[in-house]
């Protein structure tokens, strides 16, 4: 098999969850690029590599003429870092969130669509087995048509550090996971929310750590989203806890436990009779940063197009800004992609 090379950018601690999975998967780091060389040099010397060090991406990438470049950079440096690599003729798999505004999300897109490489999103949490699972079950349409779907999200996070001074660490930095689950799990998209963001009582965020979110689905169907980073006792999963209700039956998923169901089993009464059903998981190979970088290699290697390619997934970035948006203006607004 032919080798493919890749050129990773950031060596900060997100590396550590690619880094494996490049050397496992035999791709060939040509080079690690970083604001500091000193962390560039720090991980070639961990993971045994046969790469080049640099801070200068453009001047690294005409040297060692990468296949692909792996960007875990922070937000604020996607658009650069891709659209550099892009113009280079690199297909470009990147960390979540895809940019820092819509602005730097819609021109990462021209790019790609100018140039004809693949820019994709590692949208980590859509490759896990339980997610699949509800996925599959709302595919196959046991619960009929999806009316309403749910995610409560509570955890009392003290990370310290830059999220302590977000204006909005909830939203801008988790809420996109939910957000794009929602959008994996049903096969909706959204067209309008009313969000409402605020900041406890006792929170030790600077910004707004809680929300709550209501956004109209194209099909219909309703997203409703509640959650805080400051919320002590009782906390979900990282996940989420999830009720999803279709017109035939609900599904729960709940402190990332195996997601039950229960559907409508006979005449109306005052309440239908119901019954459960198992939701079974599917066999996943590959889970989270892995399963991005294999869909990435599989278009490089056969062109299949990965399902987080970048124009999905800046709908469900343009979800995160419409709602910080809608909190700040009062009102319920459209969301534009």
């Amino acid at each position: 098999m032919v080798s493919i090379k890749s050129v990773v950018v950031g060596a900060g601690g997100i590396s550590d969850s690619w880094f494996p999975h490049l050397v496992s998967e035999n791709v060939e780091i040509a080079g690690v690029v970083d604001i500091n060389i000193d962390s560039a040099n720090a991980k070639i010397e961990q993971y045994k590599l046969n790469a080049q060090a640099s801070t200068d991406l453009a001047s690294i990438l005409a040297k060692t003429k990468p296949d692909f470049v792996v960007d875990l950079t922070i937000p604020e440096a996607h658009c650069s870092v891709t659209c550099t690599a892009l113009e280079a003729g690199c297909h470009v798999v990147g960390e979540k969130p895809m940019a820092a505004s819509m602005e730097e999300a819609r021109k990462m897109v021209e790019t790609s669509e100018r140039t004809g490489k693949m820019y994709m999103i590692s949208q980590s949490r859509r490759w896990e087995n339980k997610h699949q699972a509800i996925k599959n079950a709302i595919q196959a349409g046991a619960f009929g048509n999806i009316t309403t779907i749910n995610c409560d999200f509570y955890i009392g996070a003290h990370f310290g550090g830059f999220r302590d001074e977000m204006p909005s660490p909830l939203i801008l930095d988790m809420a996109i996971h939910h957000f794009d689950l929602a959008r994996c799990l049903t096969g909706a998209d959204p067209i309008a929310v009313y969000a409402k963001e605020f900041n406890p009582k006792g929170s030790w965020y600077k910004g707004d750590a809680a929300a709550a979110c209501i956004f109209e689905m194209n099909d219909g169907s309703i997203f409703t989203y509640r959650g805080s980073w400051c919320a002590e006792g009782f906390h979900t999963s990282w996940n989420g806890d999830w009720r999803i209700i279709g017109a035939k039956g609900t599904i729960l998923f709940e402190h990332d436990n195996q997601p039950v169901g229960q559907i409508v089993d006979g005449a109306p009464k005052f309440c239908v009779p119901l019954k459960d059903i198992d939701i079974p998981s599917p066999e996943i190979a590959t889970r989270s940063m892995k399963h991005a970088l294999c869909d990435m290699l599989e278009f490089i290697r056969a062109g299949k197009v990965p399902e987080t390619e970048c124009h999905d997934n800046i709908k469900s970035l343009a979800m995160v800004f419409a709602a910080v948006e809608s909190s700040k203006l009062g009102a319920r607004i459209p969301i534009q992609i």
